[in-house]
Parts: C-alpha cells; sequence; structure tokens
C-alpha cells in the first residue's frame, strides 16, 4: 500500500467539472492499495498520515500532528502508484490490487480516518479526476506499507 502525502493549504478534487471533495489546511492524500495488501498495512497508513508529526509549531519546527492542528484530508485513489515501469516504455498494472478489492480498502481508509475525528473529503473511485492543491513547505512524503510489512508480491 503506498500513500503520497503533500502538505497543503487547501485542495479540492473535480468530477467532470463539478467539485466532489475540497478541503482546507491538511493534507492531499494520493493512496494505493497494491496486490496483496492487507487491512493492518490500511490501518498502519491511516495512523501515520493522522499522527505524522509534519505541521509547523509556534517555532516553525515541524512538531505537531494533523490531529494536533485539527486538520483535514483529501483522499484521492491513485492505482498508478502500483505501476511495474522497469521494463519497457509503458508501465504495466498487474501489481494494483483488484478494483472491488481496491475499492472497499479505500473506503475503510476514510471510514479509519474518520473515526479518528479527522474531516476526510475524497474523490469518486475509479473516475477521472481533476485535482488542484496548494503545497504547503513544500511537504511531501510517501508511505509504503512495504517498508513495514514487506510484501512479496510486489
Amino acid at each position: 500500500m503506498i500513500a503520497i502525502l503533500q502538505r497543503v493549504s487547501e485542495a479540492k478534487v473535480e468530477v467532470a467539472a463539478k467539485t466532489v471533495g475540497e478541503i482546507g489546511a491538511g493534507l492531499m492524500v494520493l493512496f494505493a492499495v497494491c496486490e496483496g495488501d492487507t487491512e493492518q498495512e490500511m490501518t498502519f497508513l491511516c495512523d501515520k498520515m493522522t499522527d505524522l508529526r509534519i505541521f509547523a509549531d509556534d517555532k516553525g519546527k515541524m512538531n505537531r500532528s494533523l490531529i494536533d492542528t485539527k486538520g483535514e484530508i483529501l483522499l484521492i485513489s491513485q492505482f498508478t502508484l502500483c505501476a511495474d515501469w522497469i521494463k519497457g516504455r509503458r508501465p504495466g498494472f498487474t501489481k494494483a490490487a483488484p478494483a472491488q478489492m481496491a475499492e472497499q480498502m479505500y473506503k475503510n481508509a476514510i471510514n479509519t480516518i474518520r473515526n479518528k475525528g479527522i474531516r476526510v473529503e475524497s474523490g469518486v473511485f475509479g473516475k477521472e479526476m481533476k485535482i488542484t492543491q496548494s503545497n504547503e513547505g513544500p511537504v511531501t512524503l510517501i508511505l509504503d506499507s512495504r517498508e513495514k510489512f514487506g510484501n512479496p508480491k510486489y
């Protein structure tokens, strides 16, 4: 499972020229479920998204979490993060989780974060989306559950 976190002052997602999700200060997260990923990995990544101290304190140091700042999350499903790009010039996507499993895991991630008291907005799974955001910092982190759990399937 892969999540790319970007600290933002605002972000929004549109589908067919209609805004379907919009946040103020917080995180814009691209979220990919890869083949073999588990609920345990999803919970771990959701905890990291909300608990990492990547927001500035009064002294300008990254010492506060999303929970501390009462920030928001815009969570966007992005299967292309699971791409196999090593061989050839066209990426392959066989390492992405099957759509039904990925969509359920994506919905579970949204609920897991909401259950922590955080406002979550989202895109529309499987749709073409336009995302606009104002990055802060910039601060961008790539969280990959393979670093903790390993996953021989990808």
